[in-house]
């Protein structure tokens, strides 16, 4: 029996095709696909670096030939990473079977994209069950996911809180940022806004974007609420720069805002509309709230120095306004 066939035999004989893929497919390999983490660190980057040529493994090859699982797991990623699923996954397939948490992720994630094998997201969601039972913070994220939004079987977003948590708590920076949104909006749970500032911070140390935002809001909130006279939006207005020249759309549309307003930051025209473009090009929702009313207030010349400011930003020359 093939690993293909071994894979199928996890349940679901027929491809059941999701309307929406919760997983990005921007890069080579997906998101979901990680590299397993070296003991007791953190989890490792995304995408590993650029596998050397020799990384491929032929597609029948069986776990006893080769080195430890770390090593399996490299050459998987690496093959993964130059496109050969099928090398990934007769890799990824026996360590599976083992127990391999991350290993079991990553074929779940090969499920939700349809990479080397058909798109089934009930397949994914077994092979994720495995990897999150199995302690991996990654397999609980994307197996989180999969719960929010009901994908491979019943949506249950309080179980997704739940799981979100304990990768959370495993240090995977995504969950604690996905954390801190469900508790900053109530989904699946009480709105916390304390717990939600605690992890958004925890997100934003190992340099989440999204989290700085949102860390910005927070502080934007609890300056509004404040006692009358005891304003402060300076954190908010450093959070929301942090996140803007960290390239998070939403970052650099609040922080346009702010200049425009004056809030937390100088009032300036030129340095909102140039921030205001650069959400929009990111298309941030927020941009289109402030955009037209920012360029109205500026002359030709004006809009005309924040598309340079802009454009030079862009090319490295000089730090974005």
């Amino acid at each position: 029996m093939s690993w293909l066939d071994r894979l199928k035999g996890k349940g679901a004989e027929e491809t059941q095709t999701a309307e929406d893929r919760p997983m990005s497919d921007s890069a080579t390999a997906p998101e979901a696909i990680e590299p397993a983490p070296a003991s007791a660190e953190p989890t490792g980057p995304t995408i590993a670096p650029e596998p050397d040529a020799e990384a491929k493994v032929p597609a029948e090859a069986q776990s006893e030939d080769w080195s430890e699982p770390e090593e399996q797991m490299r050459r998987a990623l690496a093959a993964a990473q130059s496109g050969d699923y099928d090398s990934a996954l007769a890799i990824w397939e026996p360590l599976a079977r083992e127990g391999h948490g991350r290993a079991q992720n990553n074929i779940g994630a090969c499920f939700i994209d349809g990479l080397g094998v058909d798109q089934n997201m009930e397949l994914a969601r077994e092979w994720l069950e495995l990897s999150a039972e199995a302690g991996d913070p990654v397999g609980q994220r994307n197996l989180a996911r999969l719960y929010l939004k009901g994908l491979g079987g019943n949506r249950d977003s309080a179980h997704a809180v739940e799981l979100y948590r304990q990768a959370a708590e495993a240090g995977d920076a995504p969950a604690q940022d996905m954390l801190s949104f469900l508790l900053f909006e109530g989904t699946g749970t009480a709105a916390n806004m304390e717990e939600a500032k605690r992890w958004a911070k925890a997100a934003a140390e190992q340099g989440v974007a999204s989290a700085m935002t949102r860390l910005g809001l927070i502080s934007h909130l609890d300056a509004v609420s404040a006692a009358p006279g005891g304003t402060d939006e300076s954190d908010a207005a450093t959070w929301w720069r942090k996140a803007a020249e960290a390239g998070d759309p939403d970052g650099q549309a609040l922080l346009g805002a702010a200049h425009h307003l004056g809030v937390g930051v100088p009032r300036d025209r030129i340095a909102a509309f140039a921030w205001l473009l650069r959400a929009k090009s990111g298309k941030s929702p927020l941009a289109d709230r402030f955009f037209d009313a920012v360029r109205a207030t500026l002359s030709p010349e004006e809009e005309a120095a924040a598309e340079r400011r802009v454009m030079k930003a862009e090319e490295g020359v000089t730090p974005a306004p």
